[in-house]
């Protein structure tokens, strides 16, 4: 493989900030799937990742819509995403990352997965790396004019109405929120460039465990959260850890009258068995072989109100953070109920958005 940025590249990356910006700026939607810099030199192609290590065997129709979509020499930044009715599911997109041959295969028929372009590295023999992100821009649409399904190309807008709608509306197709460009910004990877704005709503939980600190077995880790289902089920959703030291271990003194057995609690190692999900898994984790998820069962009676961005299935879609304890709810009033639910918005509208659907940069 030869080309004019080679991998493998760190992508470019945003830091959060709390409203839409204003400025000399682009807008898209934030795209919830893996972030992946596709490069092409002929029939070579390569998919890195945020990581740097390559994804190219998990998604075998990628690589062949690239050969068919992408120019012969080029190098593409985007996200892979798995579709499934009219919006993102991130839980399916993880099932595709399997050591078996045979299962990623058969995976890649079931479950396809989707690459969205938002930017140009390089096309031909030329770096656009040092170029504004509007000519990148502007190459990219040019590259991909003739691009068809699974290969689609972003949505833009310089409105910050526009991008304020999208905010508001794309959650609904699973999406997270929407990235601010700055238009003479060039491409700098690793470096924190770009704006992301995010969906944060909070959500009063019951804690129903912990898991103790890798610094000592008197510290904590994470905290373990559950929400009632409508059956009076208490459903693990998620976890907070983010505490300093010193807090790690004052939750861990505070803590230990309301350690209980497994007995009578709601996350019982036998509820496992019978199909109910729960936060240990015996087989031990897909994605950190080896590691032990067990944890110390606490007596449903805490709640704590926490910060989240938005939900994949029924659990949080990324960790939860501490936002104050709530000693005036019940924990049984801990229901998903509660939650907001976004509005219901069709994929395939964002996604058939054109060039020419859009403000000129």
């Amino acid at each position: 493989m030869q080309l004019p940025v080679m991998p493998p590249v760190k992508p470019m990356l945003a830091k959060s900030v709390p409203q839409i910006p204003t400025g000399d700026l682009a807008f898209e939607p934030k795209w919830d799937g893996f972030r992946s810099i596709v490069f092409r030199d002929g029939d070579e192609v390569e998919i890195g990742s945020r990581n740097e290590k390559p994804m190219t065997r998990y998604f075998p129709e990628i690589v062949e819509a690239v050969k068919a979509n992408l120019p012969e020499k080029c190098v593409v930044d985007g996200e892979i995403v798995v579709v499934q009715g009219d919006r993102l599911e991130f839980e399916v997109l993880q099932q595709r990352i399997h050591p078996a041959a045979s299962r990623i295969k058969l995976l890649a028929e079931q479950t396809p997965a989707t690459f969205i372009a938002f930017d140009l590295l390089a096309v031909d023999d030329i770096d656009y790396t040092k170029r504004p992100f509007a000519e990148r821009r502007a190459a990219l649409e040019q590259a991909l004019s003739a691009a068809q399904a699974p290969i689609h190309l972003t949505p833009i807008t310089r409105d910050p109405a526009v991008a304020q709608d999208w905010f508001e509306q794309f959650e609904g197709a699973g999406l997270d929120g929407v990235v601010a460009k700055p238009l003479a910004g060039n491409y700098l990877p690793d470096k924190r460039t770009m704006f992301k704005i995010k969906h944060t709503r909070t959500a009063d939980c019951v804690v129903a465990g912990y898991r103790v600190h890798k610094s000592g077995p008197d510290s904590i880790g994470s905290l373990l959260l559950g929400l009632y289902d409508d059956a009076g089920v208490l459903v693990s959703v998620g976890v907070i850890g983010a505490f300093p030291a010193a807090r790690r271990k004052e939750l861990f003194t505070e803590l230990q009258p309301m350690v209980t057995t497994f007995d009578d609690h709601p996350w019982a190692w036998a509820k496992q068995e019978e199909g109910n999900r729960t936060p240990q898994n015996s087989a031990g984790s897909r994605w950190n072989n080896g590691k032990d998820l067990s944890f110390v069962p606490l007596r449903p009676d805490l709640v704590v109100e926490v910060r989240y961005e938005h939900m994949e299935g029924v659990r949080f879609r990324h960790t939860a953070q501490f936002n104050r304890w709530r000693p005036d709810r019940e924990p049984a009033s801990c229901t998903y109920e509660q939650l907001e639910e976004p509005v219901k918005f069709d994929l395939a509208d964002i996604l058939a958005t054109g060039p020419d659907e859009k403000p000129a940069l």
